[in-house]
Parts: C-alpha cells; sequence; structure tokens
C-alpha cells in the first residue's frame, strides 16, 4: 500500500476500518483524477476539454434503495415510511464488513472536503472512492479546503463509495444488489452497486437536512439563491421543468448557488461548492451559463457525442434523459464570494401549472407560504414521459421530498416562522400554462415572468391592488409594469369559464388529496390555507 497526493497529517484510512487496500490517492488535483480516468479507460475528453463518464447501470437515484439506520438517535426523530426506509445496525455493520473486504488490494481515491459556506455550519466530509470520477465529482460539488486546511482536516461524517461491490439484498438488509445507507450515529455513509454520482451529493443533502434543523437551528432548503446590487438576496424554490435554474440566472443578481442552501440566523448559505446541472436539450442560447461551464474540470454523465466526434449531441437521451454535468461554482461568473447573502427579502415557488389554473404570480401569507411548501406542487406534460397522455400533477414535499429525515411540517413551520421574523414576502409563480390547460391554452411568455419576478425583487407590486383567488385563496396583483394586466387573472384568459371553474375545482381536490398523508404534522395555520373546494380529503 502507498500514499499518492496531498494526505493530511495523522490520516488514516483504518479508522473507517478499511484495513489493507491498493494504493491511496489522496486529494488529487482535477487534471490528476483526469488522468486516472482516462488511463483506467473509464472515461474520454469531449472537445470542450470536458470529462465525459457513463455511470453504468444506474444513470439516476434509485429511491426504493436508500436506507436509514434505525437506532436510539433516529426511532423517534426520523419520519419513516417510503422515503426514509429503516436499516438495523447490523444490517449497517455487515455491509460495512463487506464493502471493506471488496476494498482490500484495491486502490482508493480520497477526497477531504465540507458542506456548508458559512464557517459557524462546516461540515467536515472525507469521501474515499473506488472510482476517480467519484472523487473529482466530491471535489467539484463539495467546498475545497485550503492547502492549509487540508493539512491535519479532521472529518466530522465519512462516505465510502463502491460502485463495483454488489450486495446479496434481503440476505444483506437491502431490496436489491444496489444501495445508499445513512448512519446518523455513526455519522457514515455506504454507497454500493450505483455509479451514479448523485447518490453522493444527495446523501450528504440528506444529512443536513437532519442535522440543521434539529441541532442548529437552520433551516435546510432545495432551492437556488441569488443577490441584487443592494444586497438582497431572494431564493427560488422549484421542481424539475418550472424554471428555478434559468429564472435565478440573473446577469443583475450574483449567483449564492443552485441547489441548496441553509436559512440561520445570519442569513442564507450554500451548502455547495458547485452545480449539477441537467443538459438534455441544452443550448447556449437556452442556458449560457450552463453552456460555457462545460470545459476542463466538468464532468458530463451519460451523454452521447455526435457520430465521429468528441462534440456532445445534447438532445441524444438514448441512455438517458438524466443527462448531466457536475462543474465547480467557478466555472460560473457573476457568482457570490463567499457563497452567502443576507435574509432573504423575496422566495418564490416556481410551478409549471399545465392545467392553467394558478395566477402567473400571486402573494402568499405566511399560512399559504406553508401550505405549498409542503405541497410543492407542479405538473408534467403530455410527451415528458412515456404513458403521460394529459397533464399529470407532482407533488414533492418542500420541493425535495426524496432527501427529508424530518416531517416536512418541521420545515414548513421553520420557512413560517422565519417569514415572519425577517418580514420575507413569498411569491407563487405560475411558470405554466394560461388561457387553458397544456394544448388548449399556451406556456407563459418567459419574458412576462422575468417580468414580473423584477416587479417583486424592485418591490413595485407591494403597491399594487390585489384580487383574492376563490378556490386557491391566494392574491394576485390586477396589474404589473411590462406585463398585459389580462393575464394576470388565470380565469379571464380562459374562453370557457365553466371549464376553468371545472378544472381548478379538479386541482384543488389533487392538493387536498395530497395533503391529507401530512396534516398530522402540520399546524392549525398551515391547514387553514388549503384551497377551498367542495371535496376535500
Amino acid at each position: 500500500m502507498n500514499d499518492f497526493g496531498n494526505k493530511p497529517n495523522n490520516a488514516d484510512l483504518t479508522k473507517l476500518g478499511l484495513n489493507r487496500v491498493g494504493d491511496i490517492y489522496w486529494n488529487l488535483e482535477p487534471a490528476e483524477l483526469v488522468e486516472h480516468v482516462l488511463v483506467n479507460g473509464q472515461g474520454v475528453l469531449a472537445d470542450t476539454g470536458a470529462l465525459a463518464i457513463d455511470t453504468g447501470e444506474f444513470t439516476g437515484r434509485s429511491p426504493k434503495d436508500k436506507f436509514t439506520v434505525k437506532d436510539a438517535k433516529t426511532e423517534g426523530t426520523v419520519w419513516w415510511g417510503d422515503v426514509n426506509i429503516p436499516l438495523s445496525t447490523a444490517a449497517f455493520d455487515k455491509l460495512h464488513e463487506k464493502i471493506a473486504a471488496y476494498l482490500q488490494g484495491r486502490d482508493v481515491y480520497v477526497k477531504d472536503a465540507y458542506a456548508c459556506a458559512d464557517p459557524t455550519y462546516r461540515l467536515n466530509l472525507r469521501v474515499v472512492a473506488e472510482m476517480p470520477y467519484s472523487a473529482m465529482f466530491s471535489g467539484n460539488m463539495f467546498l475545497r479546503p485550503t492547502a492549509a486546511e487540508l493539512d491535519g482536516f479532521q472529518p466530522e461524517w465519512s462516505m465510502i463509495c463502491a460502485p463495483g461491490f454488489t450486495a446479496n439484498g434481503p440476505a444483506d438488509g437491502v431490496r436489491q444488489h444496489n444501495f445508499a445507507a445513512i448512519d446518523f450515529s455513526r455519522k457514515m455513509i455506504l454507497i454500493g452497486g450505483t455509479g451514479y454520482t448523485g447518490e453522493i451529493k444527495k446523501g450528504i443533502f440528506t444529512v443536513l437536512n437532519y442535522v440543521l434543523p434539529q441541532e442548529r437551528g437552520v433551516l435546510s432548503m432545495h432551492c437556488s439563491a441569488n443577490i441584487g446590487a443592494d444586497g438582497d438576496t431572494a431564493v427560488f424554490f422549484g421542481l424539475s421543468g418550472t424554471g428555478k435554474t434559468t429564472l435565478s440566472a440573473d446577469p443583475e443578481r450574483r449567483l449564492i448557488g443552485d441547489d441548496e442552501h441553509g436559512w440561520s440566523d445570519q442569513g442564507v448559505f450554500n451548502f455547495e461548492g458547485g452545480c449539477y446541472a441537467k443538459c438534455i436539450d441544452l443550448s447556449k442560447e437556452k442556458e449560457p451559463q450552463i453552456w460555457d461551464a462545460i470545459k476542463f474540470g466538468s464532468i458530463l454523465e451519460n451523454i452521447n457525442f455526435i457520430e465521429g466526434t468528441s462534440t456532445v449531441d445534447f438532445a441524444d437521451k438514448s441512455k438517458t434523459e438524466n443527462t448531466r454535468v457536475s462543474y465547480p461554482i467557478h466555472h460560473i461568473e457573476n457568482i457570490a464570494e463567499p457563497s452567502v447573502g443576507g435574509h432573504p427579502k423575496n422566495i418564490f415557488f416556481l410551478t409549471c401549472d399545465a392545467y392553467g389554473v394558478l395566477p402567473p404570480i400571486s402573494r402568499l401569507t405566511p399560512g399559504q407560504a406553508m401550505y405549498h411548501f409542503i405541497s410543492g406542487y407542479t405538473a408534467k406534460v403530455a410527451g415528458t414521459e412515456a404513458g403521460v397522455t394529459e397533464p399529470q400533477s407532482t407533488f414533492s414535499a418542500c420541493f425535495g421530498k426524496a432527501f427529508l429525515p424530518l416531517h416536512p411540517g418541521k420545515y414548513a413551520d421553520m420557512l413560517g416562522e422565519k417569514m415572519k421574523q425577517h418580514d420575507a414576502r413569498v411569491w407563487l409563480v405560475n411558470t405554466g400554462w394560461s388561457g387553458g390547460a397544456y394544448g388548449t391554452g399556451e406556456r407563459m411568455k418567459l419574458k412576462f415572468t422575468r417580468a414580473m419576478i423584477g416587479a417583486a425583487l424592485r418591490g413595485e407590486l407591494d403597491k399594487a391592488e390585489y384580487k383574492e383567488h376563490p378556490v386557491f385563496g391566494v392574491n394576485y396583483p390586477v396589474s404589473c409594469p411590462n406585463v398585459p394586466a389580462e393575464i394576470l387573472d388565470a380565469r379571464s384568459t380562459w374562453k370557457d369559464k365553466g371549464a376553468y371553474d371545472a378544472t381548478a375545482e379538479k386541482l384543488a381536490k389533487q392538493f387536498n388529496d395530497n395533503f391529507a398523508k401530512y396534516k398530522d404534522g402540520c399546524s392549525a395555520e398551515t391547514l387553514a390555507a388549503a384551497p377551498r373546494t367542495a371535496v376535500k380529503a
């Protein structure tokens, strides 16, 4: 066994139960990791200089194979169910022993990093990876210690990532051969049987979603954030396809981060040091920041090249629609350094309402904000997935249900408290359809959405006259600079008002049916914000 690279003083993998591994490559630079990937035949370079790799069998997360150790620490705190599947301490120990045995004699790549840009909440990490691209991904996505900080680096959490190791399904306490398991008592994550790098990123996000709200009083958020010239912070929540990346990338505002943040008593801070962007159908015109970030030091996942070239065919989804690129945040211009901001003045919930029911922008009370936060609504349109022939509602609690170890009501209550404490305005923004549902109406023009968000940021909507939506109870402005007044009232844009009322009733019932599973953990203020429909769950 030999050590290479920048090894911290007194660092020893035997503390993690890893004995007799092969060569250990400590904290290699991106160029060195790229070289290892190329020499090992695990990837190639695109013509932009980005590294292109395939993650193998899994090209996305496997939610049914994500486990949490159920012990004295977690039994009464974790929100158990289909999101947080329990695993016994004995099963975790068995998997750990098997991974350690698998790695004997194999080379490993260690990346020391940390999460949380606010030093008050810094969480040191040590990732031990079988694949060099996994270590490089960790260096891209997490925050990078200085050389001085690496000297004597002490990790609080550790992760062992071994895509080549496969479990023996139920005999090992898991569902099948792949798994991602978190032990909050041991402060360790095990990943096996999958090379999809998103498991690394979301494993740590899940940890922060448990630790920060409970132990540090910090609201953890699945959102993007930016900051204006006057120091005003804005936060954007939204599921895939709602425009979160596009709308938070504003040339007049600096990007704090694009995906994961905390809201503390001091303000907002990024959890990460990089971006992990979808790149299906990517173009320079639609996403210039992401396009320009795909260069040496970036990792492209599961893409294809134009035949006979090393030029990426971003329209090719033959491997997966979930093609991705990871890159350090400094690949983007106009970023906030460090990645922190003050208390948000404006919070935007983005939804692509393919039913055409919700107003293009509306202002929420704290109770409504908590209700819509827990709902996490958007809608898929026909053609986006096999079998989807009409608009289909999607609900993801707190806009990130898959990563919530605690009941969604916990995060919603914290949001409501912070909204009130810091007088933050919360806006529900519909980037979807107007004048009818998908197939009849038209998609909201991006220039109008930008104008509405801009007006909210500048405080221009504070002085507007508002009307109350008869079903959802939200208040929408009757006028907005640079936006046609007739589109602000969703019902008025429909020719058939009866059809609108019926569709609004249908969507409201879906909201109530979805919310039924969260009622027991929610405040009276949140429950009172439910849509007014004749049929409730």
